[in-house]
């Protein structure tokens, strides 16, 4: 069996515990020069709650910011309060939400089109804001980066926003790749549209398979570790080319009972309730060695 105290943590639950011990083994054997990791972004790489007040995501800390107006952080927060229980009501199915996530996405960016930011007062707003990545971080994006494992996060957030995130807190390593939504300025630095499709909590099968280029550079690394918060996020891999192994960790923060089942289901491990990087820092050591 595969030796990982991490995996007997409170918070660790899985289906088929087997299955996960075969899966690891199988990677393990392969090297970690066959690896690359696929992540979310908001909630799964950064913390749900701080102190029992919940973080911010990308979308967040534009939201929070002074770059927005009082009355377009209302109608933000209005869009929130009716969509935010669509995304994570498992009544509905995906085929439901589709529509309304993208009218969800669509609105906020015309909103925040219309508040004319500035590329220049991001790195503030970021500054300013409460983001914090999971306890452990440093960890997770150095260990990969001395072992040269692609790191590709993948978000239906704010790619500019993302990447000051990671800027700051000092891991935005070259072998970190991101697929977002980024904004376009004009020659002013002023905020004029979104780049390109957009990409939102369950559109990411597409998203992935629009950049096949990013995935056909990494034909050599067949076995997939996928880190992500919602059922949408399980997609991510499926550009992936003559895919060997994947292991998928599913970060369940909110609404517990209700999504466990459909979680356990669909993700090899589920942390419940866990703030921190730990079960996939073990799981990497264990898969790279330590270096």
């Amino acid at each position: 069996m595969v030796s990982i105290p991490e995996l007997s943590n409170s918070s660790v639950c899985m289906k088929d515990p087997q299955r996960v011990h075969e899966i690891l083994q199988a990677m393990q054997k392969s090297g970690s020069n066959t690896l690359q990791v696929i992540s979310d972004f908001d909630m799964t790489l950064t913390r749900f709650a701080f102190n029992g007040k919940r973080c911010p995501t990308c979308h967040n800390i534009l939201d929070n910011s002074k770059l927005i107006s009082e009355e377009c952080q209302q109608k933000l927060q209005e869009l929130l309060n009716t969509y935010y229980p669509i995304e994570i009501d498992s009544s509905r199915s995906v085929e439901e939400k589709l529509p309304l996530m993208v009218e969800w996405w669509t609105k906020a960016h015309v909103l925040l089109v219309e508040q004319k930011i500035r590329k220049d007062l991001l790195a503030v707003a970021v500054q300013e804001s409460e983001a914090m990545l999971r306890e452990g971080y440093q960890l997770f994006f150095d260990h990969l980066k001395a072992h040269s494992v692609p790191l590709l996060i993948f978000s239906a957030g704010i790619g500019d926003v993302l990447e000051e995130v990671i800027r700051q807190a000092g891991v935005f390593h070259p072998n970190v790749n991101v697929f977002s939504n980024y904004m376009d300025f004009d020659e002013t630095g002023v905020l004029k549209a979104f780049k390109g499709e957009l990409i939102h909590i369950y559109n990411k099968r597409e998203g992935a398979l629009l950049n096949t280029g990013h995935f056909q550079e990494l034909r050599a690394r067949p076995n997939v570790l996928l880190l992500g918060d919602s059922l949408g996020d399980l997609n991510m891999a499926d550009g992936v080319q003559g895919m060997e192994n994947i292991l998928k960790i599913g970060f369940l923060n909110d609404k517990v009972d209700e999504r466990k089942p459909s979680y356990l289901n669909s993700y090899d491990i589920v942390l419940v309730k866990d703030e921190t990087l730990e079960v996939p820092n073990a799981i990497l050591f264990y898969l790279m060695g330590n270096k």
